[in-house]
């Protein structure tokens, strides 16, 4: 279950608007699941570049048309 009243990022408001499990980001990107919670809490945690590319790379191979841009202001 997503969006019980906990702080989101904007990269937790994506995941969690299109359904996307931070376990199976996780999995498919090769990020850790504690870093991807991290990154889905809060705007102020910001990724690596090496760990923002898999996420995106991931996102982008599920169909989704994303950028750095939308999540993160790196």
């Amino acid at each position: 279950m997503t969006g019980l009243g906990k702080p989101r990022s904007r990269f937790g408001h994506y995941i969690d608007a299109h359904s996307i499990s931070q376990r199976e980001l996780s999995k498919r990107s090769g990020v850790s699941r504690n870093t991807i919670s991290r990154l889905a809490k809060s705007d102020d945690n910001l990724p690596s570049l090496a760990s923002a590319r898999k996420i995106l790379d991931c996102l982008r191979e599920a169909g989704h048309d994303v950028e750095a841009k939308n999540f993160w202001d790196i």
